[in-house]
């Protein structure tokens, strides 16, 4: 059956104190929506996500990296049953299913989502809601369930009962509806509240007047549906999201020398056997091969691929670029914006000049099989080395250089006898 999404991502985010929306801000190169977009990007054929706070901002990065996503202006604010109702306009003759989750929970994994979206097929359900077991529930709502199993209600925190304070299971916020029996729900709900306010929530009391199939979802890991609503809250997600990495890495044959120390985003592969030394910082998306060795004190920045065998050492930048197997760069260098074949050797304090800072264009440095680059060099884009061509130390490259040649731009030396002695009189 087709799946659509809405994805509320209109929030002002108070507590982030930032001139930014809440969910652009980023964990390792890649906005919060960003990651929510990617978890459901292999499940939906059409995302909507309602938009607000700093709408401009919200719209114009998901029309550029999301082509399947639409934004909606919700506008005034008034509640989460309120924004999700905004989509309804374009989903009037839509047969399928929607899958309805917040844009601020950028650690749940396209793999909860559809064992979420099997446990709703297999139930036979209309409505089901994801839930999942805190400790310490306080302030959360409940999920209390009849004597069936089946979902009865959710209890918001303040309007618990002394019974169902005791209730560990909470809502995670997160819904999967069949849309042609609940989507009346959005048009018959009411802001008899204190906040004047319409709310998501209360579909499940709807649903069970109109005697629809309604079930809850209990999620393994509760760390999956962590919001964002701080500073705080964004270090952490960025904690959990980097061990998580980490551990997977792990498992599948990479060594990460002190976990403490090294971040690594998810949208980085890594080869078996690769090594990653202390205080790495890998960002973005990147593909780096088996048996290299990256760091200690390396950074990537993203669109980062390295074949294998390679080594990135200490205190060695490198961002949308290519290089090839069997390729150093030891350290103290920085590649940008270029392709990097076979077998090169790229001495220290080696920069590429990508960008022209009057122009503000970024070219491209490209270096074929073979070639040596001598310390301190200054590769100024765009430029090519040809293959086996060898860079003396302490040159500045404007122009292309030819296979197998050496090439100098640097001043004779001169040496001037006695000239301390001289001076000193």
């Amino acid at each position: 059956m087709e799946i659509k999404s809405i994805i509320m991502a209109a929030g002002k985010g108070t507590r982030m104190k930032s001139e930014t929306p809440k969910v652009l801000h980023e964990i390792l190169g890649k906005t919060i929506l960003g990651y929510v977009l990617d978890s459901v990007k292999n499940i939906t054929t059409e995302n909507f996500v309602i938009v607000g706070h700093k709408a401009e901002q919200t719209s114009e990065f998901v029309e550029k990296n999301y082509n399947t996503s639409k934004t909606v202006l919700q506008s005034p604010q008034l509640g989460t049953g309120h924004a999700v109702s905004m989509a309804c306009p374009y989903l009037e003759d839509f047969k399928g299913q929607i899958l309805i989750l917040n844009g601020d929970i950028p650690l749940v994994t396209e793999e909860s989502l559809k064992k979420f979206i099997e446990f709703h097929n297999s139930s036979n359900s209309d409505l089901t809601v994801l839930s999942t077991i805190f400790e310490n529930p306080a302030g959360y709502g409940r999920i209390i369930r009849e004597s069936d199993n089946t979902l009865k209600a959710i209890v918001e925190d303040k309007d618990t009962t002394f019974e169902q304070k005791s209730v560990k299971e909470i809502n995670a916020g997160i819904y999967i509806l069949n849309w042609p029996k609940v989507k009346r729900a959005f048009s018959q709900l009411t802001s008899n509240n204190a906040q004047g306010e319409y709310y998501l929530t209360d579909i499940v009391e709807w649903g069970k007047k109109e005697r629809l199939n309604v079930n809850a979802y209990i999620l393994e890991n509760s760390d999956e549906i962590y919001g964002i609503n701080s500073r705080r809250n964004l270090a952490e997600a960025t904690r959990i999201m980097n061990s998580r990495k980490l551990d997977s890495l792990m498992d599948n044959g990479v060594t990460i020398i002190d976990p403490s120390s090294t971040w690594i985003s998810e949208d980085t592969e890594i080869g078996a056997d690769t090594i990653i030394y202390p205080a790495t910082y890998i960002e973005g998306r990147n593909k780096i091969g088996k048996n290299c060795k990256i760091g200690p004190c390396a950074h990537l920045r993203g669109n980062v691929e390295i074949a294998d065998n390679c080594k990135i050492g200490n205190f060695v930048e490198v961002k949308n670029s290519k290089i090839d197997h069997n390729t150093n760069a030891g350290h103290l260098s920085y590649i940008g914006d270029s392709e990097l074949g076979a077998s090169i050797n790229i001495g220290a304090g080696t920069i590429t000049a990508n960008y022209n800072p009057l122009t503000k264009v970024k070219s491209k440095t490209i270096l074929k099989d073979n070639v040596k680059i001598g310390s301190n060099t200054v590769l100024v884009a765009p430029v090519t080395v040809e293959e086996s061509a060898n860079i003396g130390a302490g040159s500045v490259i404007t122009k292309n250089i030819p296979q197998n040649a050496l090439a100098l731009t640097r001043s004779p030396l001169k040496i001037l006898a006695d000239w301390v002695k001289n001076y000193s009189k």
